[in-house]
């Protein structure tokens, strides 16, 4: 008795559904590039794009912790700055659904001495609904003297109704 096809013709089919191409009316996705005021040079001098717009997604490249006189300081004015970014694309840091920092520490203890100031200000700007994170050491960042960056990934609209099916603490 023969085996039946039926298996290998589903996954023909839907791998001829995924590359089939666009519909004909279907438009591409526009790249906008954004700067705010002051990180003109970014794109111009270093050749990379502070914010990127991709539709309603919104990039935006790592910003260094320079401004202030410690690292809580210098964390306020980090998510001040990430505001402005988010907002030169249509954003806003509760659309935010993903952060990346990057913290200039020599071992684990040094990394989670750094990370309790950023901690503390991240409380004051994202007081619910939490975007995803991850938190890496490193030994150094293209900016010498900060001593951590902050990266982001925002969905414009997305912050209007959030929701989160994570239980009460006990």
């Amino acid at each position: 008795m023969p085996k039946p096809l039926l298996p290998w013709s589903l996954l023909f089919a839907a791998c001829g559904a995924i590359a089939a191409p666009p519909a004909p009316d279907a438009a591409p996705p526009t790249r906008e590039h954004f700067a705010p005021p002051g990180w003109e040079s970014s794109y111009r001098d270093l050749h990379y794009s502070p914010v990127v717009r991709i539709g309603d997604r919104v990039i935006v490249s790592g910003i260094p912790a320079m401004d202030g006189a410690d690292d809580e300081a210098k964390a306020r004015a980090l998510f001040v700055e990430l505001r402005a970014h988010l907002r030169s694309a249509g954003a806003d840091l509760d659309d935010v659904i993903e952060l990346q920092s990057f913290h200039v520490a020599r071992d684990q203890a040094e990394f989670r001495q750094r990370i309790e100031p950023v901690l503390k200000v991240h409380r004051e700007f994202f007081k619910d609904h939490y975007p995803a994170w991850t938190a890496v050491a490193v030994s150094g960042l293209y900016s010498k003297s900060a001593s951590f960056e902050l990266r982001a990934e925002a969905v414009i609209g997305s912050g209007k109704a959030p929701r989160a099916k994570i239980g009460a603490k006990d």
